[in-house]
């Protein structure tokens, strides 16, 4: 009797040790800033990294150059200004550093008053004016790999279906994060569509929905996941035209499988002219080549395919950013600030937890089993 139960106790044991090493394996679903692909060096010259280093780590986003001394970039990447920030620009390969590149403290951050603030971890009140101005702490040298972007003017449009494209360092096909800068071509989807994804803006644990509004635009191929995904806030949305390349949104929010959402850069024209000191930035009226098929949108009697939220098994470190000059990055959990913000205080903060609580469960059933029948 006693080998029975010896026996029983040992399967329940091997049970639950494997369900916790099944839950450190990837989903399997691709979602390498979602399908796209590595950038060539030099082709995005505006784009920046924005490293804060806070109480729990760093936590890195994306930015752009907009002048000599100027980096825009979104809100939530900035928990707060008293954290040392870091800028570099010219990077292509995060594991490579290149000659090329440029490092520069921040000087100062300018974030829109009524800017996303923290209501608890990473809970935000609303997305509305998820935008801020980092000054350089000196201006830069414009060079084949470092060059400022233009911006989209206040009467710019950009309809249903415009292509556009984004770039970022965010989650790669494995859930880590890619050393080779990537970039994906993805179409704007109309605000009256979007808007019926989301439908009311809510909380969740994991998640916010945002509300979307005329301070906002989307994205979505909506056949094949293509687009920004966690690290890539702060990111440059940006479409081309006769004049060049011209940024239209700051990436703001993306669960990775469903419409990303990202502040309208047209529609902080002046706000943006009032805080930049110095050579003003070049804004520049884009012309959505398409009608807009979205001006007349209803969202259809059955509601849309419900989004699928992404909550990943394991997060991978990046390769992390060296410790700028000045007082050393302060020591915390391995990894990245704006992960342990989304998911700090939870049972389930990461798999590593998971599976150690998964084997200290193991471990108490033999322990009580032993105690009752042997």
């Amino acid at each position: 009797m006693a080998l029975h139960h010896l026996l029983s106790c040992m399967t329940v044991t091997t049970i639950l040790l494997w369900r916790g090493c099944h839950s450190q394996q990837p989903a399997g679903i691709s979602s390498r800033i979602l399908g796209g692909e590595d950038a060539a060096p030099g082709k995005w010259p505006w784009h920046a990294v924005v490293v804060t280093y806070g109480p729990y780590g760093y936590n890195q986003c994306g930015g752009s150059l907009i002048t000599e001394q100027w980096v825009l970039t979104a809100a939530q990447c900035l928990p707060s200004t008293s954290y040392n920030t870091v800028v570099y620009l010219g990077r292509y390969n995060q594991s490579d550093l290149s000659p090329n590149e440029v490092t520069r403290k921040v000087e100062d951050i300018v974030c829109h008053s009524q800017r996303p603030y923290y209501s608890s971890y990473y809970y935000y009140s609303t997305n509305e004016n998820d935008i801020c101005l980092l000054k350089l702490s000196e201006p830069v040298d414009f060079t084949e790999y470092i060059h400022p972007i233009s911006l989209a003017s206040e009467d710019s449009t950009f309809y249903n279906g415009t292509s556009s494209w984004v770039t970022g360092f965010g989650f790669d096909d494995n859930y880590r994060f890619p050393n080779i800068l990537q970039e994906v071509n993805v179409p704007i989807l109309g605000n009256n569509e979007c808007r019926c994804y989301f439908g009311n803006h809510y909380y969740n644990y994991y998640y916010w929905f945002p509300q979307i509004t005329e301070n906002v635009t989307c994205t979505w191929p909506k056949y094949g996941w293509k687009g920004p995904c966690y690290g890539d806030q702060g990111e440059p949305l940006m479409v081309y035209s006769e004049s060049g390349w011209v940024q239209i949104g700051i990436t703001s929010y993306s669960n990775c499988y469903g419409p990303s959402v990202y502040t309208r850069v047209s529609q902080y024209e002046k706000w943006i002219n009032d805080t930049v000191t110095g050579t003003p930035p070049d804004f520049v009226t884009f012309t959505s080549p398409e009608t807009d098929s979205d001006l007349n949108f209803t969202c259809p009697t059955s509601p849309p395919t419900t989004i699928p939220t992404f909550v990943p098994d394991t997060f991978t470190t990046p390769e992390g950013p060296p410790t700028p000059e000045g007082p050393p990055a302060p020591e915390g959990p391995s990894d990245s600030f704006s992960f342990l913000l989304s998911l700090e205080g939870t049972l389930f903060g990461s798999s590593e937890n998971l599976t150690h609580f998964t084997h200290f469960t193991s471990l108490c059933v033999i322990a009580v089993l032993l105690h009752l029948f042997v």
